[in-house]
């Protein structure tokens, strides 16, 4: 019986509150649903992989002029098969020291203090900070030189080392894989 009436409870509450897409798409108080808007398939916002380039890939996100901005992405995995970490990168407008943005995103429980390092093949490994922490993960932007860059094209692969923070003796190591990288970097126009 109580199991009944918590049942008609919650379904009455369901009923009685509007969802979410509704309030994001409701107009002048009438209660109606304006819709969203759909380019291509997808809603405006919509985050896609346009194209793969060997083991990185162009995601963007649609707009509704069509103009989608697109980075070079690749999804980093754990010795085990564990999708870890993420990284994409953009090339920037020429005039600063760094020719290319990136961002890279770990799990919440990242040992922050130790920071986030990059090695491109067997050479010297750069720390970045983290810069902020989110539900999605912890956050790097970090920039890249043309050295970097160049570096990275004529790489075969690179890692990423993170600490988790419940095992600040065990650091992790990522392989990025820059098969592909040079064709997608190439592929994107600069921002």
């Amino acid at each position: 019986m109580i199991t009944r009436i918590f049942a008609c409870a919650a379904l009455a509450a369901v009923l009685a509150t509007p969802t979410l897409a509704q309030e994001a798409t409701a107009d002048n108080g009438a209660g109606l649903n304006l819709g969203e808007q759909v380019v291509d398939g997808r809603s405006v916002g919509e985050e896609y992989v346009k194209e793969e380039f060997g083991d990185w890939a162009h995601r963007c996100v649609t707009t509704a002029d069509g103009n989608d901005p697109c980075n070079s992405y690749q999804l980093l995995f754990d010795g085990s098969g564990n999708s870890v970490a993420e990284i994409s990168i953009i090339p920037l407008a020429a005039g600063g020291q760094a020719v290319a943005g990136g961002t890279i995103i770990t799990p919440l429980e990242t040992l922050l203090t130790r920071q986030i390092t990059l090695q491109i093949d067997a050479g010297a490994g750069r720390r970045y900070p983290f810069t902020f922490c989110s539900r999605g993960g912890c956050v790097a932007r970090v920039g890249f030189t043309g050295d970097d860059i160049n570096a990275m094209k004529r790489g075969a692969n690179a890692t990423i080392t993170i600490v988790p923070a419940g095992s600040p003796d065990n650091p992790v190591s990522l392989p990025v894989s820059l098969s592909g990288f040079t064709a997608a970097f190439d592929a994107l126009e600069p921002r």
